[in-house]
């Protein structure tokens, strides 16, 4: 595989098939079945009402075809294909898929609670949901899960999804399993399901004294209750100023951002309005009564950004209520709603634009197809976008103001306030080899099952992260390396050393205990992160700015 396809195809791997994006949280009527009333056999009749044309072709088809014709593979083919041709975010869904895409936006499910891994065609359980049904019968990180319902979960090439759909369930449903401890003591244990949170806030805590850290993952259901919590917490802990990473954050519910919004902007500011052909322009203010008001922010946005995340962060931006740090967002500006059809398939339309409070429609272009949209990464890339702000294009004849009277530009994305350059470090070849073979997680996973239950896997969080920020693991990272036929046949540079040794203690952080480790660690070698605590320091900040 080429360099280009690599670097193209990571970040779109780590995006899904699409970006998740923002639609409203209702559903429309369900649609029933088709119905063109009578067949028209004849062209003069089929004239008299063209506007069924499609589903007329359909039914000419279906009983006058040479052939018995399979049509629901077939419509199944040609919905997606009609859709292309609209804009790169209005999908089908086929019935088999919904539940799966739906749970994407929700706050739990239905399943054992534990974190895998795949590792050599073993499922390796990576931790285990304190409380959980696991949990409760004894599953411990380490454990390897060899049999599911008596199907072998060993020696055959078991994927992800096979892995949950085989352990998520009805809530109170019994699924046995069987494990692997310690390489030669098999457990089998009956398990019934339980609820199982899916947090997308992924972490809270204090960068210094006054600084808290905010990660969001996506906006679902519970995602403001769970900003709320995070930020009491840090209250708690005299936090004044608030970092928001909203870093590969790929969008989710717009009433759930509408919401965080409201708690940082003062009464009657606009948070964002949306509008389409068929849609009147909707405004929605902020009410007066958020609780984040005094708190000074920094919003961290990247190339990932989209949708949810660039209303959060437009509207910071153009009320002048936060500073934006990072490279600019992926440029996501259409609003979807989801139609659920007859035979449980569904439909996800987009039904407006949405507009930060400046005016600005942040959609980039998409008039050269779904393909050339998606390779938007790979192009700025390639242009120097990613490394030099001075080669972020902006469409002069786009410009706006905030109410500050800054100028910000629309055109596609949401241009941050202040540049940091991509790590250059990520592309060179050694770590792209290291990553090819997974050779630093497994290295890390292999480092905390082999301490898990000595003195460093039982120290707590704070003595943890102190331990591993010291830890001089890079030899051993080096032989295992090697092991893998990763060789570094020169002297591995400064910036190459550092960027692997934060990620392996990171990773050892997260697998020993969770996110409070894992965070703390990698934050500290990041240059965005280490930027806005610079940035948020100074005072640069644009608190309530009028």
């Amino acid at each position: 595989m080429s360099k280009k396809n690599l670097i193209v195809l990571i970040p779109i791997l780590m995006m899904g098939a699409a970006i998740t994006g923002v639609f409203f949280g209702h559903q429309a009527a369900k649609v029933g079945s088709r119905s063109v009333g009578n067949f028209m056999s004849t062209p003069q009749q089929y004239m008299q009402n063209p506007n069924s044309k499609l589903g007329t072709i359909v039914d000419i088809i279906e009983q006058q075809y040479v052939d018995v014709v399979d049509l629901d593979s077939i419509t199944e083919l040609v919905i997606p294909e009609l859709l292309k041709h609209l804009d790169p975010h209005s999908i089908y869904i086929p019935a088999r898929n919904l539940a799966q895409v739906n749970n994407e936006l929700k706050s739990n499910f239905g399943g054992i609670g534990v974190q895998f891994t795949i590792r050599e065609d073993t499922v390796n359980i990576v931790s285990v949901i304190s409380g959980g049904p696991a949990s409760k019968l004894g599953v411990l990180p380490g454990d390897k899960i060899i049999k599911v319902n008596g199907y072998d979960f060993v020696g055959k090439k078991i994927s992800n999804e096979v892995v949950m759909d085989s352990l998520r369930g009805e809530f109170g449903s019994k699924v046995n399993v069987t494990l692997l401890r310690n390489h030669d003591e098999e457990i089998n244990i009956d398990i019934i399901r339980g609820v199982i949170p899916m947090y997308s806030v992924d972490v809270s805590y204090m960068l210094n004294d006054s600084v808290g850290y905010l990660r969001i993952d996506r906006f679902a259901e519970k995602t403001y209750e769970e900003m709320m919590t995070g930020i009491a917490k840090l209250r708690s802990m005299h936090c004044t100023k608030l970092v928001v990473d909203l870093r590969g954050n790929s969008g989710g519910l717009l009433d759930v951002v509408i919401k965080m919004c409201n708690e940082f902007l003062p009464a009657n500011a606009l948070i964002v309005y949306t509008e389409g052909a068929h849609q009147s322009r909707e405004e929605t203010r902020a009410n007066g009564l958020g609780t984040c008001q005094d708190l000074g922010v920094v919003v961290l946005i990247d190339e990932y950004s989209a949708s949810a995340s660039e209303i959060f962060a437009g509207a910071m931006q153009d009320n002048d209520r936060g500073i934006i740090i990072g490279r600019r967002s992926f440029g996501k500006g259409l609003v979807q709603t989801q139609m659920e059809l007859f035979d449980q398939s569904a439909l996800r339309l987009t039904i407006a634009r949405y507009h930060t409070p400046s005016g600005r429609c942040i959609q980039r272009p998409y008039s050269d197809g779904v393909d050339d949209y998606y390779e938007d990464t790979y192009k700025r890339y390639s242009s120097g976008e990613l490394f030099n702000a001075d080669s972020v294009k902006v469409d002069e004849n786009q410009s706006y103001t905030t109410i500050g009277g800054r100028v910000v530009f629309g055109g596609g994305g949401i241009i941050p306030d202040i540049f940091v350059p991509r790590d250059t470090t990520i592309a060179s070849n050694y770590l792209i080899a290291l990553r090819t073979k997974n050779v630093i997680y497994n290295f890390s996973l292999d480092y905390a099952d082999k301490h898990r239950n000595d003195n460093i896997g039982k120290m707590n969080n704070e003595q943890l992260i102190n331990f591993l920020k010291h830890a001089n693991l890079m030899s051993e990272i080096e032989a295992y390396a090697a092991k893998k036929g990763v060789v570094y046949t020169k002297t591995i540079k400064n910036d190459e050393k550092k960027y692997i040794l934060t990620e392996a203690r990171a990773l050892i952080g997260r697998n020993l205990r969770d996110n409070e480790v894992f965070y703390p660690i990698l934050n500290e070698a990041d240059d965005v992160v280490m930027k806005a605590l610079e940035v948020i320091n100074s005072g640069e900040t644009v608190l309530n700015v009028r």
